[in-house]
């Protein structure tokens, strides 16, 4: 039963209903003023106050946690099978197929899927969605943005005491580590606290380096193996070559004996193209260019000293500070020196007279940076002194281009590996200047200060599209360079095929005009020679020669004083 309570209440003592009608205003009541009270008024003195309609805010620093993220590997094991089946056992592998082919029920399966997969293959060969349809029309002109740079990451030395980043590589699967080598190269400032690793940085990850390479010496110049991605080779302060297995830790698998190894710092160390992929070879400051097999570094396989006499003395050898060499040209390697001169070699020869192929003079200073441009091999790239030229095989006497001369010091400089006609340079106060010899030839394209401190290394991924800066202080600076840097532009092989060729035809003119005014003031200077009576000086002996050059001089000093003495006897009667 439902208990329900009501409530009831009589219509009339809800109230009467109101009803609403217009009629017009009328006063009710009226107060008149009371002038007494005024007396007793008193004024407020008014005071103005400005008010900002807004919320306060106040300003805080925040650090927030950073999210820290680590490369781990898997093992992949092969599975599915059952359990007394050993996968590693081939025969029974073998019988279990057998087994499961004459099923029928993975026959009825492999029936229905058959139908399945013969229709998807229908459909792939009947429409090609990787067709270009307009292949053969022309396209477009894109905008061209202007040519610009951003800082991606910056990879700080860890360490208290910075060092200078005097060698970058990058990794050659994919460019997603970069390796760094630290070292202070300047004379008596390395101290005991200063550290001598090495690091590999990850390109997403600045906070600390995926790997420590650990040296006997700081390394100078440290290379990836184009072949295996796992293996580094480096050359060390002291001279010594390390090789690492990045798989193997920190330490290094091998090492050069002191014995065997260069005597002064290894500047730069270059894999070779091999069938083993473990040869390389190194250049240093004492004169030597040592090959090497990584997989028994105790001693140098082959030896070559950069004497250009071509008598192979170590005395007269010019010190090495940058080396190139060309895949698709595997004798030949060019070397950079210190006195601004940089050789050409030829590995294969029979004798050492014949390894020293030529030489090309062109700076003032030390070499510090050797490439050849990856599309036309024949033109290679130096940066010396204050400039840098852009040089021909066939052109010894000069450079066919060259920069106008800078304000500061250029310390490297490489070619870019998809535009021929861009290459990069990097200067002691903090610039990196991009340089597009097609765009213009007096002044870089862009010009980025990078930081405030000497920038000292470079290094481009192979997509073209990262470039890696190494400062004086430990900064790997990583810029991402424009689309327009960074892609090969329409018919700019052919353009600066023809700016080659047209240049290198000017400097073999101006060389043969040159020899041609040489051999003239020669052939001038012989037969002036022969009508003063060169037959007489020849019947007389040095002595005689000697002693008539004496006589002359003496006549003519005599000849001279006597003239100033008469001047100095007219100007004094004229006072």
């Amino acid at each position: 039963m439902e208990i329900v309570h009501v409530y009831t209440k009589l219509h009339s003592e809800f109230g009467r209903q109101c009803l609403f009608s217009d009629r017009p205003a009328e006063l009710l009541v009226d107060v008149p003023a009371d002038q007494s009270l005024a007396s007793q008024f008193t004024q407020r003195t008014r005071r103005d106050q400005s008010l900002q309609a807004s919320r306060d805010m106040s300003e805080h620093r925040v650090n927030t946690k950073r999210f820290e993220s680590e490369s781990c590997g898997l093992n992949h094991e092969e599975g599915g099978w059952p359990k007394d089946v050993n996968h590693q056992v081939m025969e029974q592998t073998i019988r279990f197929r057998k087994k499961v082919e004459k099923d029928e029920s993975y026959i009825n399966s492999i029936l229905q899927l058959g139908s399945v997969m013969e229709h998807c293959i229908r459909q792939n060969n009947a429409v090609d969605i990787y067709q270009d349809c307009f292949e053969d029309g022309e396209m477009p002109e894109e905008h061209q943005e202007p040519p610009s740079a951003k800082t991606i990451n910056v990879f700080r030395d860890p360490n208290e005491l910075k060092r200078t980043v005097t060698g970058l590589s990058w990794h050659p699967d994919g460019g997603e580590k970069l390796a760094a080598a630290y070292s202070c190269l300047e004379f008596q400032k390395t101290s005991r606290d200063m550290s001598l690793d090495s690091y590999i940085w990850d390109i997403e990850n600045p906070n600390r380096p995926e790997l420590s390479l650990k040296p006997a010496s700081p390394l100078v110049c440290l290379e990836y193996n184009p072949k295996d991605c796992h293996s580094l080779v480096g050359g060390s302060y002291n001279g010594q070559i390390a090789y690492w297995d990045s798989r193997r830790g920190s330490q290094p698998v091998e090492t050069s004996s002191v014995e065997h190894s260069h005597r002064d710092p290894v500047y730069k160390i270059i894999w070779l193209q091999s069938k083993t992929g473990t040869d390389t070879f190194s250049a240093s400051t004492d004169g030597q260019v040592l090959w090497w097999d990584v997989r028994k570094l105790s001693e140098p396989t082959e030896r070559l000293v950069l004497d250009p006499s071509r008598e192979g003395n170590p005395e007269r050898a010019l010190g090495a500070i940058s080396l190139d060499f060309e895949s698709t040209m595997p004798t030949k390697f060019m070397v950079g020196t210190e006195q601004g001169l940089v050789v050409s070699c030829n590995r294969k020869a029979k004798t050492p007279t014949e390894k020293v192929v030529c030489t090309y003079d062109g700076h003032q200073g030390p070499v510090y940076a050797l490439q050849r441009n990856p599309f036309f091999p024949k033109n290679f790239l130096t940066v010396g002194d204050w400039t840098a030229r852009i040089w021909s095989e066939d052109i010894k006497e000069s450079s066919i281009m060259w920069t106008k001369y800078q304000m500061s010091y250029l310390m490297d400089a490489c070619w870019s590996p998809v535009r021929p006609s861009v290459f990069f340079t990097v200067k002691m106060d903090g610039v990196l200047d991009m340089w597009d010899i097609l765009f213009k030839q007096n002044d870089p394209t862009l010009s980025l200060k990078v930081c405030d401190e000497a920038l000292y290394s470079l290094r481009l991924q192979d997509n073209g599209r990262l470039v890696a800066c190494g400062s004086q202080q430990g900064e790997a600076t990583l810029l991402e360079i424009s689309s327009g840097l960074s892609t090969l532009q329409k018919n700019e092989k052919s353009l600066l095929a023809a700016m080659f060729e047209r240049e290198t035809k000017r400097e073999k003119i101006l060389e043969a005009r040159q020899r041609e005014i040489r051999l003239k003031e020669r052939s001038r200077s012989e037969q002036s020679r022969s009508e003063d009576g060169g037959r007489e000086d020849i019947d007389q002996s040095p002595l005689q020669l000697i002693a008539r050059a004496e006589e002359d001089f003496y006549v003519l000093t005599e000849t001279e004083k006597k003239g100033k003495e008469r001047e100095d006897q007219d100007l004094s009667s004229e006072l």
